[in-house]
């Protein structure tokens, strides 16, 4: 099997994360999940145990709030896909860890880097893999600055992720959209047009 990276967003409810894990079961039986979140209060474990519910059995899972880019290589000897859920949850990981710069400017270059790793170790496991995030742009703007940075630099992570994905696809109301194919088509119309 030859390995691709897709990127999979949609906003919270969207029906992403239903999708992300059928296209995996897709492509393989043999499929690593990824987790990002840590469980600080019964909501989260409630979300938490959603998503336990509905994985299969057979698919290993792989906790890594930090340093996921180090997880990749051990997740590809056990299965050819790779499931990654989710981006944001990671992101925010980053953003809050003890070990993240307090300057601004220095905290966005940390979180960057750390997604370079990411994209990086995701293409050397020559497995598939789905990255799961959130659109976390397209509402009202936060009033606190923390919310605001997190919305940016979320936004900016997705942009990297999808720039260097084969496939991305948007959900909404649990109807997935490839953007992708689209945005390419667009672009060669305006080139030729």
């Amino acid at each position: 099997m030859q390995g691709k990276i897709v990127l999979i967003t949609g906003g919270t409810r969207s029906g992403k994360s239903v999708f992300a894990e059928q296209y995996a079961a897709a492509q393989s039986d043999q499929v690593a999940y990824i987790a990002t979140a840590h469980i600080y209060d019964q909501e989260m474990q409630s979300r938490v145990n959603l998503h336990r519910k509905r994985r299969p059995d057979t698919w290993q899972t792989f906790e890594a709030p930090y340093h996921a880019d180090q997880i990749f290589l051990e997740a590809a000897k056990k299965a050819d896909v790779i499931l990654f859920d989710c981006l944001t949850l990671y992101t925010s990981n980053l953003l809050l860890s003890d070990s993240t710069p307090a300057n601004r400017e220095e905290r966005y270059q940390y979180i960057m880097e750390e997604i370079d790793k990411l994209l990086y170790s995701s293409r050397e496991s020559q497995a598939t893999v789905v990255f799961v995030t959130n659109e976390v742009g397209m509402s009202i703007v936060p009033e606190n600055a923390l919310a605001r940075e997190y919305r940016d630099v979320a936004g900016m992570v997705n942009q990297k992720i999808a720039a260097g994905s084969d496939e991305v696809y948007l959900v909404i109301c649990g109807l997935p959209v490839e953007l992708k194919k689209i945005a390419l088509q667009i672009t060669k119309e305006v080139h030729h047009g």
